[in-house]
């Protein structure tokens, strides 16, 4: 038995016309999924009886089960520990700042890239998520936000897991998310970040027919500081990564998204500030300065003074520099925290 949620749009037409069924009928099913949020048959009521119980007998859909809500009391963040059908775990966030409410997405259960400051390194990776368990998160998180009347406005995959490690699932998972007849989110509501795999960057480019949003998660200038604590940076250096960034074809208007964790006593300092802003001068981008989160891996946040004075320097030098809200800390949903703590290893 098949997953139906597995499968593109495209895919869905094809398994349709080897069951003897006209193509749109799985642009139908398709609707029903995305656009509705249905994953039952028997509820697909402009499908015959007869079709749908040929449905059943062939596919199935993923399981995807709310284990555990945290809100958090500081800004009203929440945060979903998720259980898939193997029984592996995820968590997504839905962060409230303000009346703007961000979902922010997974894409892998664990992650294997080993940035050593990263709660979700620690899992190592498990698997990669289907694109089904990538778009079915924001449907959760919309149907917990129904009940309050509201939704979400924003979609960033922040979550657990490197996305451009996922990319052929994130991306059909993406044109889903954009698509009319699927979520419906425009592209300039949709942020993908990575650690700088280069050359998946230039790959989704060039496949996805709407740029998304761009976030790197640079947080060194040294390459070889960057190595020890981002291995990525062994394959992709940094010199590598500004360069492809340089290259992109990024839409007018838009700008790329510098993420820079401020760790004490590591990448704090004003020279790393000064280094910054040298290594990305003549880039289209705006800095998002992010305050680490304490944990208990063996990094301490920045000291307040050392984060301002660090703005400052990428101010003064002419960047847009902000100093991120850090949402939902203290129900570990803020960055670098996800860790699903009850994942099993296969």
């Amino acid at each position: 038995m098949r997953f139906l949620d597995d499968l593109s749009k495209l895919d869905m037409e094809y398994e349709m016309t080897e069951l003897g069924e006209k193509p749109f009928r799985g642009r139908q099913l398709y609707k029903w999924m995305y656009s509705k949020g249905v994953f039952d048959f028997q509820e697909m009521t402009d499908l015959s009886k007869q079709l749908r119980q040929k449905l059943k007998q062939r596919y199935s859909f993923r399981k995807i089960e709310v284990i555990e809500k945290k809100k958090s009391q500081n800004d009203g963040s929440t945060k979903l520990l998720l259980e898939l059908d193997d029984r592996n775990r995820i968590e997504a966030v839905i962060l409230k700042d303000g009346e703007r409410l961000t979902g922010c997405v997974s894409t892998q259960v664990g992650c294997r890239m080993g940035c050593s400051f990263c709660s979700t390194a620690k899992i190592g990776l498990i698997r990669n998520l289907k694109i089904g368990e990538i778009v079915r998160q924001i449907i959760i998180m919309n149907r917990i936000l129904n009940d309050q009347d509201e939704k979400l406005s924003n979609i960033v995959f922040m979550g657990m897991g490197e996305p451009l490690d996922n990319l052929d699932n994130l991306n059909e998972a993406i044109r889903i998310i954009l698509d009319e007849s699927g979520l419906n989110f425009s592209h300039r509501k949709v942020t993908v970040s990575t650690c700088g795999m280069a050359d998946e960057l230039n790959k989704m480019y060039k496949e996805l027919d709407s740029p998304v949003n761009l976030a790197v998660s640079l947080n060194f200038t040294d390459n070889e500081m960057r190595q020890k604590f981002m291995p990525v940076s062994k394959k992709y250096p940094v010199e590598s990564l500004i360069a492809t960034l340089k290259k992109l074809p990024v839409q007018k208007r838009k700008r790329i998204t510098i993420e820079y964790v401020l760790i004490k006593d590591i990448n704090d300092s004003w020279k790393d500030a000064k280094y910054l802003a040298e290594m990305l001068r003549g880039l289209p981008v705006k800095i998002n300065l992010i305050v680490y989160n304490d944990s208990d891996i063996g990094f301490n946040s920045a000291a307040e003074k050392n984060v301002f004075a660090f703005q400052k320097v990428l101010q003064d030098k002419g960047f847009s520099a902000f100093i991120r809200k850090s949402l939902g800390s203290d129900i570990e949903g803020a960055c670098g925290q996800l860790y699903a703590r009850y994942n099993k290893k296969i």
